[in-house]
């Protein structure tokens, strides 16, 4: 059973239809690299399946259980969105709390989320020394250990994205997406965020990423979805779609990404 499944999304602004009809899968442990030109649709993508935006359309699908159902009403809906932590976003650009350091940007909306545990009264110093442990650990992952008491002012933009990173792993969603998460970064920074990603493919992290990295993309996702003006032009193994498109437009778009055009 796949772990995410969209079925015909779209979602319109006023008039604009800013995606249309898109339906793809994914297994658990599978990465899958969205790729295309800007305002073709993949952030807005992104937004639907995080919630951040309601499709008119369509429905998504976790772990074979209706997360959206555009036929289902609104308020249906919104209550089964309200449940979920499925997802995790990685936003460009970072979104950390300046006023917090690295650790307590990992760790606070874990520590809001535990307030509603029954024993939160009875046991608050030991759930929050174990949150404190998770938090150190996470960001032991992303290579930040050290960083772990500097507020975001005082860290490089690759960094702050790492935190960022670790941010969304402390919540263990089933799929964790990113939203081109080196477009805000100096070209000399983002290797350090591509490797952290690689890090999480080859632990076999679920993944939705966005991204106008084709090589990175060719290499570390299983497969790859092109959106042209909100349409899916192409779908299938990263390889083929990246490496081999079949598709004519898909060829153009491939051809100026790596002719610099």
């Amino acid at each position: 059973m796949a772990v995410l499944e969209v079925k015909g999304l779209s979602k319109h602004f006023d008039e604009l239809e800013v995606i249309r009809d898109v339906s793809f899968s994914i297994e658990k442990g599978e990465s899958l690299a969205i790729i295309g030109s800007s305002g073709s649709g993949k952030t807005t993508l992104l937004r639907c399946l995080n919630g951040l935006e309601e499709p008119d359309a369509g429905s998504i699908f976790v772990n074979g259980v209706a997360l959206f159902d555009a036929d289902e009403g609104r308020n249906v809906n919104r209550e089964r969105r309200k449940k979920s932590k499925h997802f995790g976003l990685v936003f460009q650009s970072f979104n950390l709390f300046p006023q917090y350091t690295a650790l307590a940007n990992v760790t606070l909306a874990v520590e809001l989320s535990a307030k509603k545990r029954p024993d939160y009264a009875s046991n608050r110093r030991a759930i929050l020394e174990q949150i404190r442990e998770d938090g150190l650990a996470i960001l032991d992952s992303v290579g930040l250990t050290e960083k772990a008491n500097v507020y975001p002012h005082q860290l490089s933009g690759g960094q702050q994205q790492r935190v960022a990173i670790a941010r969304a792993l402390a919540l263990k969603p089933d799929i964790l997406c990113f939203d081109e998460p080196t477009s805000a970064l100096d070209p000399e920074l983002t290797g350090e965020v591509l490797n952290v990603i690689r890090a999480l493919a080859s632990r076999n992290t679920t993944m939705v990423i966005v991204t106008h990295e084709m090589q990175f993309a060719r290499q570390v996702a299983d497969s790859a979805l092109f959106l042209d003006n909100g349409v899916v032009i192409e779908y299938g193994r990263a390889e083929d779609v990246i490496g081999h498109p079949a598709e004519e437009r898909t060829r153009q778009f491939l051809e100026r990404y790596f002719n610099g055009g």
